[in-house]
């Protein structure tokens, strides 16, 4: 009998997509894994250990070789049952979504009930750039995994937004939250959606919707800020963030984001109070370090701004932001030799994330 475990990968930097594989219980039938080694002698095993070495090897990174020996199975099996399957999900892993859609296909022709199979499509065709064609899978998927695929809600909701059926993205977002869909809670989630995908406009047609509904709902004005601050309309900006204080008082990114909208006025003195208090609240972000660097710097206290800037690379080194502003305010400082070393990394940094893939 075989016991489902969970494979998964981050996709798009920040949500993580699980699978379930299948891994052998009892001593015999993991020895039968080695069986791919020997094609002919599969028909004798139990159902489903044909595949254990090439699962073995997708598990390990090495997709290719995976593959080939699914490939392998086939053409030793012709019409072997799971297949279709097996190869979708590794061309999926490797990704390769392309051809693990023709293969997913196959695999819910021959077995329209394979969930699995129906969850990968869904995603290989997001993935692909095609929300259109991930919709009606991932609806399917949502129907079978009804509380526990947030994953698969999320991304469905993301292709919801991308072909502008916005309100079925609040729906879906809703269902992920598990709040009701015509809440307050469930319009701010999706203008932080909304927002996230550069959708400005229509995320801030939602927050506004979630603050009629409940005006004293928690980070819904800074939301509204937040997207005040994306069009630069600072002074509308500084008077949601305001309100997020009225609400929330020991909200540290509120204090952050208003500093922020301060300093893009100038007004370095009321920035700087700001960017104090988010970090007596809250000492793990590096975000009000790095500008408060920039604000004691444009106050001309150089030897303070480089203080906070270290402080802020000592939580984030690979942050090629603080190292550019470090070499900023070593250059003034007169010590260029910190400054090129600083400026130089900082030029590393940014050239490797601009290349990842």
């Amino acid at each position: 009998m075989a016991k489902v475990l969970w494979s998964c990968v981050v996709l798009a930097g920040s949500f993580l997509v699980c699978w379930p594989t299948h891994a052998a219980e009892t001593p015999a039938a993991a020895q039968s894994s080695s069986a791919v080694d020997s094609p002919h002698s599969a028909q004798s095993q139990p159902p489903g250990t044909e595949f254990d070495e090439a699962r073995r090897l997708s598990q390990q990174g090495k997709y290719n070789e995976a593959i080939s020996a699914l490939h392998d199975l086939g053409s030793a099996h012709p019409g072997l049952k799971g297949l279709s399957h097996e190869l979708g999900a590794a061309y999926y892993k490797m990704g390769d979504y392309a051809t693990g859609i023709a293969f997913l296909k196959k695999a819910l022709e021959e077995n329209p009930g394979d969930s699995e199979a129906q969850q990968l499509l869904g995603l290989s065709y997001y993935l692909s750039q095609r929300p259109a064609e991930a919709i009606p899978e991932l609806e399917k998927v949502q129907t079978w995994y009804a509380s526990a695929n947030v994953d698969a809600a999320y991304i469905l909701g993301i292709c919801y937004i991308q072909t502008k059926d916005y309100p079925n993205a609040r729906k879906a977002f809703a269902k992920m939250f598990d709040v009701p869909a015509e809440s307050a809670a469930s319009y701010l989630f999706t203008a932080r959606m909304l927002l996230r995908q550069d959708f400005g406009p229509v995320a801030e047609e939602y927050a506004h919707k979630a603050v009629a509904l409940d005006p004293k709902l928690p980070l819904a004005h800074q939301l509204l800020g937040e997207v005040y601050l994306y069009h630069s309309q600072i002074d509308e900006a500084i008077a949601e963030f305001r309100k997020e204080l009225e609400i929330n008082p020991g909200n540290a990114a509120a204090y952050y984001k208003l500093a922020d909208g301060y300093s893009r006025l100038q007004k370095y003195d009321e920035a700087e109070k700001l960017l104090q208090r988010s970090i007596w609240l809250d000492a793990t972000s590096t975000g009000p370090y790095i500008l408060l660097g920039k604000v004691l710097e444009k106050k001309g206290e150089t030897e303070l701004a480089v203080r906070a800037l270290q402080r802020a690379l000592a939580m984030d080194p690979n942050n090629p932001v603080p190292h550019h502003l470090l070499g900023q305010a070593y250059r003034e400082l007169g010590k260029n030799q910190e400054a090129d070393r600083e400026l130089q990394v900082a030029g590393q940094l940014e050239q490797g994330k601009n290349t990842k893939p």
